[in-house]
């Protein structure tokens, strides 16, 4: 078996900054660093980009960067630091905050305008991460009564997620779009969009950053998002599995069917899947796992995901780089029990169901992939190399899971350190060729060189025509390597 597939996203954060922690989140198996935007001065933000690039080069590997915009989060006013405690049974005003008010045991204020107005009677309020939940007893103007049925201590500023159908969120923000506008120098590989509600969100973070830009990976973290996902897979590059404001928003015993179901349609889609939130949480402070933390990662691989993502493990936590260790550790005993012929097999009937509305170019990179994994199992190829300048022939081989490994050729660096995020890819930057003879020439000694494969092995090589005025993925030349 090749090494690890499943890829891991670190949340680079305050314990995870000193240069040799930084080195060690990424020699101990992260392949993507996730800078989130929420907290501190853009400037901040930078100076982590740079350090991390710099641990890219020294460790002369790609490693993707993953910046997260804030997103239109509700926040309450402050509540106090030393925390207060919401009891269940108690009832709690809920007011409009205005610039000087904090939150109490009696009254919670909104920062959001005309939110308290639209509520009703009937309506959940859930607080933080859904632990402290209220549900409105009777709503008149700007004056709305809630009882507490699920209760706990809050402080500070504390998320407050509000009906959906009603109080609809703008994603993204103007705030989003200036943060993107600052970011855009620092060469940043993915873009990921909070609380997306459509595709037309993700079209407005394209037209920002540009047919060139980024990668923009959808989060799906509300119920409108779930209901439109395939919309949203279509122009986004990839998603996430936002579980924490999924549970908040919707019932938490549908989380994990709907884990399943983002997983499944985004891996047919040629998307990267990343699962997130609380996949090791106790880390945060245990030296190691709980059992079920442990299930919940391998189960997600079992599922599919492309990757799989550490936040306050590694960006608050007390060691992140034991945090990234143990995760590489679960993932790799995971895929050995992986069922790599029947998701290939499965794939490939619902990809023939689904051929037949798609452009020809996609048509023709579906097709190309897919007899590429079927000669993997038939022909029991030793590798598949993927020469591609977008990364897109690489993540459509990707999604059928071939048992042996991918090596990724690019003459693209930015496309490889963005392949960093896809299921089993090896990306490598390869120097541009003049022909297929010499694309596939190449690309077979660099496995070589790479150890990848050995004299005698057969290898798939998927590559296009340099010179066509429209490149697709065309060609698969199975090669004996002499």
């Amino acid at each position: 078996m090749p090494g690890r597939r499943t890829k891991i996203v670190a949340t680079i954060g305050p314990a995870s900054d000193p240069p040799d922690v930084l080195r060690g989140v990424f020699e101990a198996g992260a392949d993507v660093a996730r800078v989130g935007l929420a907290h501190g001065p853009l400037q901040a933000s930078l100076d982590r980009i740079r350090r991390i690039q710099d641990v890219g080069r020294d460790l002369d590997r790609p490693i993707g960067i993953l910046i997260d915009l804030p997103g239109p989060k509700v926040r309450s006013a402050p509540f106090p630091e030393s925390g207060v405690t919401l009891v269940p049974g108690g009832v709690v005003r809920i007011t409009e905050a205005a610039a000087t008010d904090v939150s109490s045991a009696e009254v919670v204020a909104v920062a959001l305008a005309g939110a308290v107005d639209a509520l009703l009677p009937g309506d959940r309020i859930a607080l933080g991460d859904g632990g402290v939940a209220l549900v409105v007893l009777d709503a008149g103007a700007g004056d709305v009564r809630a009882e507490v049925i699920s209760g706990g201590v809050v402080r500070g500023r504390p998320g407050v997620a509000l009906p959906e159908d009603r109080i609809a969120l703008r994603s993204p923000t103007d705030d989003d779009l200036r943060l993107l506008e600052g970011l855009l120098v620092a060469d940043v590989d993915s873009v990921a969009v909070s609380f997306v509600q459509s595709a037309e969100d993700v079209a407005a973070v394209r037209l920002a950053v540009g047919s060139t830009g980024p990668m923009i990976v959808a989060k799906i973290e509300t119920g409108p998002a779930v209901t439109n996902l395939d919309d949203i897979l279509r122009v986004a590059d990839g998603v996430m599995v936002a579980r924490g404001d999924l549970g908040v928003r919707l019932p938490l015993e549908d989380v994990p069917h709907i884990q399943k179901e983002i997983i499944r349609t985004g891996v047919a889609h040629g998307k990267p899947v990343i699962t997130a939130t609380q996949m090791l949480e106790s880390m945060v402070v245990a030296p190691t796992p709980t059992r079920a933390e442990v299930s919940d990662v391998a189960n997600a691989v079992f599922d599919g995901t492309s990757a799989v993502m550490l936040s306050g493990e590694t960006a608050i936590g007390a060691n992140p780089v034991a945090a990234v260790a143990a995760m590489a550790r679960i993932t790799r005993r995971a895929e050995r029990e992986f069922d790599y012929e029947g998701w290939g097999t499965r794939l490939g009937q619902q990809q023939m169901a689904g051929l037949h509305d798609a452009p020809s170019p996609t048509r023709i990179t579906s097709a190309i992939t897919a007899a590429a994994w079927r000669a993997s199992v038939d022909a029991e190829l030793a590798a598949i190399i993927a020469c591609t300048s977008s990364g897109r022939t690489a993540r459509m081989i990707s999604r059928f899971r071939p048992k042996c490994p991918i090596l990724a050729l690019t003459p693209q660096p930015r496309t490889a350190r963005q392949l960093a995020m896809a299921w089993g890819i090896r990306p490598m930057v390869m120097d541009t060729h003049g022909t297929t003879d010499d694309i596939v020439w190449h690309a077979v000694e660099s496995a070589v060189n790479l150890g990848m494969v050995r004299r005698g092995d057969l290898v798939g090589v998927l590559v296009g025509s340099p010179t066509d005025l429209e490149p697709t993925t065309d060609v698969l030349r199975l090669v004996r390597v002499r």
